[in-house]
């Protein structure tokens, strides 16, 4: 049963005439993992400050963890862990005491701040001489975690990430997504995760929405949107034979017969049938029974990339 933690309505914000983001409809669910996916500028940051209560929205509503956060920032910055794309640390001060001091700010006493600081930094993978390293001499990497234990220190309901790996390396990137996945799992979090980065998002979230200049143009999950906008080629299988087809192909015209198929391509060793529904199976058989020497079959999948891109490309001719 769903059980909404997030629910925007109608988010708007203006700048003179200028609307940053336009009236937005969205809830995310407890224990869910939600990207918010959009180019630099859609207006993705703006929206987490009207969630955080940082900034008035124009008109509309955001609730989070039940509280209005206009009206009751307080409430909601209690509840809620937010890691901006820059996180800023005292230089001069060890991981530890770093995490220590966002510790009592957030008013964990001062007899358990460093107990509950030890173990949330090796929560996120950062133990031995590493917490008792100054932080100016840390990686970005490194600072992306000890960023996310000062989220996670304040045991949040829901954590927000304004994009978190950026300017990480690739095997940063993925030992971070892969944390973030373990935590919203094993603790039941609530993670909105804000980013450009498509494969990075297609890699953790549950659901999606696509944002772009200030307006939520689709969202659900990647199977929902790619059924949605791929009806008419919901099925496409490329099979590589041993060799090249001469043309015109004799068996196109029987291949076009078979139940479902749409369209047929030739491209050398390659044949791809497109079909409204999954004919793997008839399609490898048709290809034995001919005498056919089949090297390859893929099925296409259409991932967060071609999704991002059709929406996109009908945004902009629009």
């Amino acid at each position: 049963m769903a059980n909404p933690i997030i629910e925007l309505n109608r988010l708007t914000k203006k700048y003179g005439d200028f609307k940053a983001v336009n009236e937005l409809d969205l809830t995310v669910n407890k224990g869910e993992i939600f990207g918010l996916l959009g180019p630099n500028g859609a207006g993705k940051t703006t929206t987490i400050l009207m969630m955080m209560g940082l900034t008035d929205p124009s008109s509309g509503t955001a609730r989070v963890c039940g509280f209005n956060a206009t009206k009751d920032p307080l409430s909601v910055k209690r509840l809620v862990g937010y890691m901006p794309d820059s996180v800023g640390f005292y230089d001069t001060m060890t991981a530890l005491e770093n995490l220590m001091y966002v510790g009592e700010l957030n008013g964990i006493p001062r007899s358990e701040v460093e107990e509950r600081a030890l173990a949330t930094l090796e929560l996120v993978g950062l133990s031995g001489e590493a917490i008792h390293k100054k932080t100016a001499a840390y990686s970005r990497g490194m600072k992306q975690r000890l960023g996310l234990a000062e989220v996670l220190i304040k045991d949040p309901e829901v954590i927000i990430l304004d994009e978190p790996t950026l300017g990480i390396d690739p095997s940063g990137v993925k030992e971070f997504l892969g944390l973030i996945l373990h935590l919203s799992r094993e603790k039941g979090l609530t993670v909105l995760l804000s980013s450009h980065h498509l494969h990075q998002v297609q890699q953790v979230c549950d659901r999606v929405g696509i944002f772009v200049k200030g307006e939520l143009l689709a969202e659900g999950t990647l199977d929902t949107l790619s059924n949605r906008i791929f009806a008419e080629k919901s099925f496409e299988v490329h099979v590589n034979l041993e060799n090249a087809i001469d043309l015109p192909w004799k068996d196109e015209a029987e291949m076009r017969q078979l139940e479902a198929v749409q369209q047929v391509r030739v491209q050398g060793q390659v044949i791809e049938v497109i079909s409204s529904k999954d004919l793997t199976p008839a399609i490898v058989r048709f290809f034995v029974h001919k005498g056919y020497d089949v090297s390859g079959v893929q099925k296409k999948e259409y991932g967060l990339e071609e999704i991002y891109e059709k929406y996109f490309e009908k945004n902009l001719t629009e």
